[in-house]
């Protein structure tokens, strides 16, 4: 066969689902190295990277009865597409829950359903190739967060990918129940108990990388609700530069985690970044001079050289408690997870006053907000102006897909918000994704930061000490030159990296 006359096809030029044919193995495929892309009219089209492989085409054209029309391919594209479409993973949820169809009959979603029987039909092998494929779905689709949520009708799934939940393949509601067995027997959960929350953890391994996941259960009035939060370290950025800074404010925030003791808080919503801004933090400034010891409530990822310790209030070993037995560690930084009551604040405090560098976390919508929220707790102004040395609030914005974003012109109401000037109308091209199959038609790829940091000067301390509301502490914080979270959001506006309405998304209540 003369290999000139043979058309290439690219990668993308493969088929998206698997051609099915009865005894032609994904061995068979991998040690020949050839891919079937359409069976139809008495002609199977196959792509090979060796067309003058006579032997391994008279093969098939015995197998099959049918005339074999030859492509050409590169090797490692043929290897790729075999795994992606025969491999392990690759069987869809359609086919897997038409299995589960045939092999599991409808289990009743009430308490009294028997507990031997759900462990029974939560093994079988179709519920546990489904419930790994939506685990490894929601993998591949970079969610942070799988939503496992019984209702009326139906029994919904939903991946949090980049901020946003997104409605995944969900199985028939006759499978609600083994699907969630499931779960709570990969997380060591009690499955005959259905009345009352819990909580457990899975170690799994997937694509040659651990992945933990944390599971929470809660009764709702359908059955149980399951949330699984994927905690992936190979998505963790550990490099400040990474992290969405601007440049001026990456090098005061680099002097301010210099300072030998002392308070510095990270302030925003749940999932606006701060775990990640605190890891990053600390993988900055650890070495083998100094001792870091963290008190976190869980624990999400597993810092090389780091002291981490797990709170765990059923046994008392609470933050405070916690936070008073890590100082008689000897420690020179310590991370507590998050100050929550008067007294894990005022020993964070009295830590930062001893000698000890102290970070920690507040929900709170801005930095200044974190001061009048520490007074509110009850924290004397005088000790609060002598420990606390800056405070860094943030929110997480969605990334323009590179792939498919382009120039646009956006709603006039949506440019005003940006109170612009007519010769900064003129220079600015707005951006955004239009969507495209890398950013599943969102028009976003990954997530950012927007920052605000307040540094505690002279005259912020004298704010502290006098009882300021905290509106008049930002005005003076603005006045010195502070950067606001939607100022560094309209940075990121006219870098292109962001769009108008995604940054008023997060910054709603500033």
């Amino acid at each position: 066969m003369n290999s000139k006359s043979i058309p290439f096809l690219s990668h993308d030029q493969y088929p998206r689902e698997a051609v099915i044919l009865e005894n032609l193995t994904g061995s068979f495929m991998k040690e020949a190295s050839i891919l079937p892309l359409r069976a139809e009219d008495g002609i199977l089209q196959v792509v090979m990277d060796d067309p003058s492989d006579t032997d391994t085409i008279e093969a098939l054209q015995f197998a099959f009865s049918l005339k074999i029309e030859v492509f050409q391919g590169k090797r490692e594209d043929i290897q790729e597409a075999i795994e992606r479409l025969y491999g392990a993973g690759s069987q869809s949820i359609e086919t897997i829950i038409e299995e589960a169809g045939r092999d599991i009959y409808e289990i009743s979603v009430d308490a009294d359903a028997d507990t031997e029987h759900l462990r029974d039909m939560a093994s079988e092998a179709p519920i546990i190739r489904l419930v790994n494929r939506l685990i490894l779905n929601a993998v591949e689709m970079r969610a942070s967060d799988i939503h496992f949520e019984p209702f009326e009708d139906q029994f919904r799934v939903r991946y949090r990918i980049d901020g946003v939940l997104h409605e995944a393949e969900s199985p028939p509601r006759r499978l609600q129940a083994a699907v969630i067995s499931r779960v709570k027997i990969m997380s060591k959960l009690d499955i005959a108990e259905r009345r009352l929350p819990q909580d457990g953890r899975i170690k799994l391994k997937i694509a040659d990388r651990e992945i933990d996941f944390r599971v929470s259960t809660i009764p709702t009035l359908y059955g149980e609700s399951l949330v699984m939060r994927i905690l992936d370290r190979e998505t963790l950025v550990l490099d400040l530069n990474q992290l969405g800074f601007p440049s001026e404010m990456l090098e005061a925030y680099a002097r301010l985690i210099s300072q030998p003791y002392g308070m510095i808080l990270v302030t925003g919503p749940t999932g606006s970044g701060k775990t990640s801004t605190l890891y990053t933090t600390l993988a900055r400034i650890n070495s083998l001079e100094s001792k870091i010891v963290t008190l976190e409530d869980p624990v999400e990822y597993q810092l090389k050289g780091i002291n981490q310790i797990q709170v765990n209030p059923k046994i008392g070993l609470t933050f405070a408690g916690g936070l008073r037995s890590i100082v008689r560690q000897d420690p020179d930084i310590i991370l507590v997870g998050e100050i929550r009551d008067r007294e894990t604040a005022e020993i964070a405090v009295q830590s930062a006053l001893t000698g000890h560098l102290l970070f920690s976390t507040l929900h709170t919508n801005d930095s200044a907000g974190a001061i009048t929220r520490l007074l509110d707790m009850g924290v004397e102004n005088f000790l609060l102006s002598s420990t606390l040395l800056g405070i860094m609030a943030q929110r997480l914005v969605r990334v323009n897909c590179p792939d498919c974003k382009r120039a646009v012109q956006p709603d006039e109401k949506l440019v005003r918000a940006m109170n612009l000037t007519d010769a900064e109308r003129e220079e600015i091209v707005f951006y955004a994704g239009v969507g495209c199959e890398a950013c599943r038609s969102t028009g976003f790829k990954g997530r950012t930061a927007i920052f605000e940091y307040l540094e505690v000067d002279e005259h912020i301390r004298r704010g502290i000490v006098t009882g300021a509301t905290s509106d008049s502490i930002r005005q003076a914080a603005v006045e010195k030159g502070m950067t606001t979270l939607r100022e560094d959001g309209w940075r990121k506006v006219r870098e292109g990296r962001t769009t108008i309405s995604e940054v008023l998304r997060v910054t709603l209540d500033n």
